[in-house]
């Protein structure tokens, strides 16, 4: 059985209208292995690498992820902390966010570097984020990329997703160098524009790719909001206009759910992976919250 390893840190969260707010559990990587669950047949095992806590909140979060068919075997249980909570706040369709993750025990995920390892063995796909990066202390944020590499180097491929969240980083060029020597140890970059331009100050979406190339990453996808994707690979440049979206509702999980469109397509070899992505990218943002039956 081929077996994809989404890590990363899922939390609570609260949307909806002001006095009617729905709780759900969500976050980047989460988010995206849910969808690759969708896209994916049967005989493709979807796991999940955490930890949350013992509590109810803690256990009602592992029965989601199961009950979507997600794998929970390397979820780990810490005694006296939590998971995060976000609340998304919308206007016009764009989402803010604000968040409670002091007590979150995602950020021991990396603690026990055997056990990670043991996490990643025999994984065909390993997908993590920056978010997954910046949630670790320093040393486990090494251990944690030390792991990854010997996953890679024992044939997993690794997918990477910048996902740019200065809030969650003591500063700017602490998240910039921890991004980019995630890269060093990626096969697969999928980075915004928007936020690579803004932070690493890239002049073109040809720029991005350049830079993530240079880092190591073969296969580079440029995202662009509603512009033009870039797809960067051995066979080439490439861009890709997104399906039009007649309507914004939320664009919550946009980009997690193009990494599901476009990897699941990329695994089954379909001959349009970045479309795959669009498409159900669009389908998400169409819908309210982060998980949108598609």
């Amino acid at each position: 059985m081929m077996r994809l390893v989404c890590i990363g840190e899922c939390m609570v969260e609260l949307s909806g209208p002001d006095g009617q707010m729905r709780l759900g559990f969500a976050g980047d990587t989460f988010n995206t292995a849910w969808y690759l669950r969708r896209r994916l047949p049967a005989d493709v095992a979807v796991d999940y690498v955490t930890a949350v806590g013992t509590d109810d909140l803690s256990d009602r979060m592992v029965a989601m992820m199961a009950g979507a068919g997600v794998g929970t075997e390397h979820i780990w249980r810490v005694p006296d902390l939590t998971v995060g909570l976000y609340l998304i706040s919308l206007r016009d369709g764009e989402r803010g966010f604000s968040y409670w993750r002091g007590q979150s025990a995602a950020r021991t995920l990396a603690d026990d570097p055997a056990r990670l390892d043991a996490a990643l063995s025999g994984a065909a796909l390993i997908y993590f984020s920056g978010i997954t990066l910046a949630i670790l202390p320093p040393e486990q944020r090494s251990a944690f990329l030390a792991s990854v590499a010997r996953a890679r180097g024992q044939g997993a491929q690794v997918a990477f997703d910048p996902n740019l969240r200065p809030r969650l980083w003591p500063d700017t060029a602490t998240m910039c160098a921890a991004v980019m020597q995630a890269a060093a140890n990626a096969d697969i970059a999928l980075p915004s524009y928007d936020d690579e331009a803004a932070y690493f100050g890239d002049a073109d979406p040809a720029a991005t790719a350049a830079r993530y190339h240079a880092a190591g990453a073969r296969t580079v996808i440029v995202k662009n909001g509603a512009g033009p994707i870039l797809s960067s690979g051995p066979g080439g440049d490439q861009t890709h206009q997104p399906v039009t979206v007649a309507k914004v509702v939320d664009s919550t999980a946009a980009g997690d759910s193009f990494n599901a469109g476009f990897l699941a397509a990329l695994l089954t070899d379909h001959p349009d992976p970045v479309g795959q992505g669009s498409a159900l990218a669009a389908q998400v943002i169409g819908g309210p919250g982060a998980l949108v039956p598609v």
